[in-house]
């Protein structure tokens, strides 16, 4: 199946990554999934939530934010601000995003700091949630690398690479990294992040208005794990890391 913006059902759309993007972050890279664009900054707070001090929990935490501009998509987006409120969509995906990045940063290793990472969409056309993951782990990992250059830190604190990709069922063909179109018109969507050493951090999936068979989900994740990979490899290749020890830092 060719698609319509002419790639093949198993193939990323063009992936990009410009680092240091915003200059007063400790780590920020300017992340795109084809038309799809997300700043993801890091910064660092020599400071931990009151819960983790009253609990006596050691180390470091790590939090996330995600916001989509006015002029993301088509038509203008009020701001959480103007509202008063977040949408239930951002907190969700914020949720996510710190979940998944705390299976990337060694959280103990990482002191009495707090790891702010931040994803703000510029431009929306699918997969904004899985761009800002995947280009906010190299965020973070810009932001670690930092401590220790700075000789505040002996080592990185950084686990692992996380990433994350879409994929689903576009009229009964299953494809990996939807647009927004395919998105839109997908009887099934899933979402993937995973770890450079190919385990699972999150996997959600629903039917939309349809339902799928056990043959249909396994023929989504190998398609994700597929993807997941080809982005970790993106991600180890901008950040300077050897490929060849793919799994570990």
């Amino acid at each position: 199946m060719t698609r319509h913006d002419g790639r093949q059902a198993d193939q990323l759309r063009p992936i990009s990554f410009t680092l240091g993007i915003a200059p007063h972050a400790s780590g920020s890279v300017l992340v795109a999934f084809g038309n799809t664009r997300v700043i993801c900054s890091a910064m660092l707070e020599d400071a931990v939530p009151r819960w983790m001090k009253e609990q006596n929990v050691a180390g470091g935490w790590l939090t996330a934010e995600y916001s989509m501009l006015p002029y993301s998509t088509l038509s203008r987006k009020a701001r959480d601000a103007s509202r008063g409120k977040q949408d239930g969509r951002s907190i969700e995906i914020q949720r996510l995003i710190g979940r998944a990045l705390r299976a990337a940063v060694d959280l103990p290793a990482l002191g009495q700091r707090t790891l702010w990472i931040d994803c703000d969409v510029l431009q929306a056309d699918g997969g904004t949630r899985t761009a800002s993951i995947t280009g906010a782990c190299v965020a973070a990992f810009l932001a670690c690398r930092r401590l220790v250059e700075e000789r505040k830190l002996p080592r990185l604190p950084i686990r692992q690479l996380v990433s994350a990709v879409s994929v689903g069922i576009v009229r009964g063909e299953p494809l990996l990294d939807l647009d927004y179109p395919e998105d839109h018109a997908a009887e099934v969507d899933m979402n993937l992040v995973m770890t450079e050493a190919g385990q699972y951090v999150e996997v959600q999936s629903s039917g939309e208005e349809a339902v799928f068979s056990p043959q249909q989900l396994d023929l989504l994740l190998a398609l994700g794990r597929q993807g997941a990979q080809q982005l970790i490899k993106a991600q180890r290749s901008i950040l300077g890391i050897e490929l060849e020890g793919a799994g570990t830092l």
